[in-house]
């Protein structure tokens, strides 16, 4: 039986769950993070309006808040992802399990859409998500697929990878398009070349899965886009999730589509 999206954030409030998401929760929305110095936020939120299906916005707080208000209220932003990132000026410096005591009353938090939710509509029409057969955190790429720039924040998609039956391709599409606030449709299918993707067996986050014989790499944008664009501007800190550790909302992935 599948656990409720509050149940698994209250695990994840107590350090009791800090894995992936990925079919957690089926039917239930999961969001990406970023979250930044006031000073920073204008840019982003810029840069998100500007980059909508990479970077589809679902709740933007107010300065210091920590709690959500709308796709989940009473979820602590601190607290409530099972992984979390910290860059300063733009490096890597550490993964963790809450940022309560990084927390600054200047901070503003963006939620994200996440190309998670669209993996249970996909389960629901018959094709496979084999991120979810494998029990592997989703593959996802570097691209040459450039954003538009808004402010200090500049750079390429990233993409998630999820291999398709290539009878059942149009029907991914089909799917995935009517979800615009999770990613949408694919921005790429077949010769990951093409889009400056070198290995697929060496995804630049997640993991490799299996691809069989019949099956084409379809792409998606990906919510871990910010993730290279903060890289590029080197704000003073920001914190994002870990790439696959989401927060499970309220909101059913049913109600977002078209």
């Amino acid at each position: 039986m599948q656990e409720s999206p509050k149940t698994l954030r209250e695990k994840i409030r107590a350090g009791a769950y800090t894995g992936p998401t990925s079919g957690l929760c089926l039917g239930y929305a999961q969001t990406n993070l970023v979250v930044l110095p006031q000073q920073y936020a204008y840019d982003f939120l810029l840069f998100a309006q500007r980059n909508p299906t990479a970077i589809p916005l679902l709740e933007v707080s107010e300065p210091g808040e920590r709690r959500l208000q709308v796709i989940a209220p009473g979820a602590d932003i601190a607290t409530d992802y099972s992984k979390y990132r910290i860059y300063r000026n733009g490096i890597l410096c550490e993964e963790r399990t809450d940022v309560v005591d990084l927390w600054r009353k200047d901070f503003v938090s963006f939620q994200i859409g996440c190309s998670f939710s669209f993996e249970d509509a996909l389960l629901e029409v018959g094709i496979p998500v084999r991120n979810i057969e494998e029990n592997k955190n989703v593959p996802m790429y570097n691209t040459n697929i450039p954003c538009a720039s808004a402010g200090i924040f500049r750079g390429n998609m990233v993409v998630s990878m999820r291999p398709i039956p290539y009878a059942l391709i149009p029907r991914a599409v089909s799917v995935t398009a009517a979800m615009p606030r999770v990613h949408g449709a694919p921005v790429h299918i077949g010769t990951p070349s093409q889009i400056g993707i070198r290995d697929l067996a060496n995804p630049d986050y997640g993991e490799a899965v299996t691809i069989h014989p019949g099956e084409e790499p379809v792409f998606w944008p990906c919510g871990v886009t910010p993730q290279a664009a903060i890289l590029n501007a080197k704000p003073e800190i920001c914190i994002t999730h870990a790439p696959g550790h989401m927060l499970v909302t309220d909101l059913r992935n049913a109600g977002l589509r078209i």
